[in-house]
């Protein structure tokens, strides 16, 4: 039974782009749903991002990145403020999935001769190898603060039930 949910715990990992990104993708979505809906509004200090407020900061940032690459952002990302405004768990969540939705949609349709491309982001170059490279970094580096944030309020992680984080 421990080697079944061991091998649940790493699925994707080390298997490419696709693989990494499923593995980030349903962690993310698996510390989100196992918050309680009143600790989204919890943020460690004054004018540090709330837990909503760090999920929609990954959902905005997944539609930007991405649209760098090709994709058009989501027709109701009308608002800049959608960060601090959307802030209830289930809207919160269905934004994350849709944007985490649409970046593993836009991976699996780039050719591989199309990562080189050249893409223009903040006045700098890149390429959509490099962009993707970025969402995924990004995503993971705010796993971690939501790691801690769930960890400073006695959430434990769902996989780490399963043994050895």
């Amino acid at each position: 039974m421990g080697a079944v949910a061991l091998n649940a715990q790493y699925e994707g990992l080390w298997q490419g782009y696709d693989g990494e990104w499923g593995h980030v993708s349903r962690q993310l979505i698996a510390l989100a749903e196992a918050t309680p809906a009143d600790k989204f509004a919890w943020r460690p200090a004054a004018g540090v991002r709330s837990v909503s407020e760090v999920y929609m900061h990954i959902a905005l940032a997944n539609f930007y990145l991405l649209s760098v690459t090709g994709p058009k952002m989501p027709a109701d990302m009308k608002s800049p403020d959608l960060e601090k405004t959307v802030t209830g768990k289930a809207e919160v969540i269905d934004w994350l999935k849709r944007s985490l939705d649409a970046v593993k949609t836009g991976h699996a349709a780039v050719k591989p001769g199309d990562l080189r491309r050249k893409v223009r982001i903040m006045d700098r170059d890149a390429d959509v190898d490099g962009m993707y490279l970025r969402i995924i970094v990004h995503a993971n580096e705010h796993m971690g603060q939501l790691i801690a944030y769930a960890r400073m309020n006695g959430i434990v992680p769902p996989w780490s039930n399963a043994g050895g984080e």
